[in-house]
């Protein structure tokens, strides 16, 4: 399943990637955001691995593993979970003097397991449904953060 999703934030790009790649406001914008450790390499670069907790309705473990980071423009990062595995890539386009938009390719590559399969299947939606979401709240924090 591959989908793509983008949104328009007023906000120059500068900012916008400056607040996107901040650990420190992922709870701000993600719900159920719990934590983010690094595990191995340099941080946010090439082959870099980090663990991320959320923790919304039920807790989720992620392993997050950077792809390429050529910020301020494009990430793309490799996640694998018990359940599932994906690669997102992130990027970032200036639009007018005070305008970004944020592009978010996600192609999910593997599920594991009966009950995600048949989600994925009946409810693709949901997916980018999330993404969306999380998109627009990050809209508004930007928007919302001189």
């Amino acid at each position: 399943m591959k989908y793509t999703t983008s949104i328009l934030i007023n906000a120059p790009l500068q900012k916008v990637v400056e607040l996107w790649e901040n650990p420190a406001h992922f709870h701000q914008w993600q719900d159920g955001f719990e934590s983010i450790t690094h595990l191995e390499g340099v941080p946010n670069t090439k082959d870099a691995k980090s663990k991320i907790v959320l923790n919304d309705k039920m807790k989720i473990e992620l392993i997050e593993t950077i792809i390429t980071n050529n910020l301020p423009t494009e990430k793309t990062a490799l996640y694998e979970h018990i359940h599932m595995t994906n690669t997102q890539t992130s990027r970032f386009e200036t639009v007018g003097n005070n305008q970004t938009r944020y592009i978010s390719e996600v192609e999910y590559l593997k599920f594991n397991g009966f009950m995600i399969k048949l989600m994925a299947k009946l409810f693709p939606g949901k997916f980018k449904g999330q993404s969306e979401k999380w998109m627009q709240q990050f809209k508004t924090f930007v928007e919302n953060n001189p």
